[in-house]
């Protein structure tokens, strides 16, 4: 799937789940959907991961264009036969600007997936560590092993 479209579902699906977590539940409402282990929960969350540096969102906006812009030059100089990078790239741009909307329409972003033993986090959070791990795999393989198209 090319980058750019990639990059744009990610973002629609985020963007379409947060919505409609946010006209279904008032704010930190929950709704158990497996049992006690999985829950929708829906909270503000005005920092980084696990609420650190909250209300820091001038910060966060600034880095997340930073990344952005740093996603996209990566991509440009890319090899084409590197599609596992590709998508790695897509998935965390993608992420990044879900949160980033959210953060720039809102000031803090939205979170509802609630494990109960981590804090409650969103899909463009997933998407972003998705990114981050296949990024991480495919740097770390030998250079035979890079998953380069044959």
């Amino acid at each position: 799937m090319p980058f750019l479209l990639l990059t744009l579902l990610v973002l629609a699906v985020d963007q379409l789940s947060k919505y409609m977590i946010r006209i279904n539940f008032q704010p930190n409402e929950s709704l158990p959907v497996i049992g006690s282990f999985f829950h929708l929960t829906y909270v503000h969350n005005p920092g980084a991961a696990f609420g650190l540096l909250a209300n820091k969102t001038q910060v966060f906006v600034g880095v997340t264009v930073l990344v952005a812009i740093i996603i996209l030059a990566a991509y440009r100089y890319l090899p084409p036969d590197r599609p596992l990078l590709r998508l790695a790239l897509a998935l965390m741009l993608g992420g990044a600007l879900g949160n980033l909307i959210d953060r720039l329409r809102f000031g803090y972003v939205v979170d509802f997936l609630d494990l109960r033993i981590w804090p409650v986090f969103n899909l463009a959070d997933m998407a972003i560590v998705f990114g981050v791990i296949i990024l991480c795999w495919q740097l770390l393989l030998p250079a035979g092993e890079q998953g380069r198209e044959p």
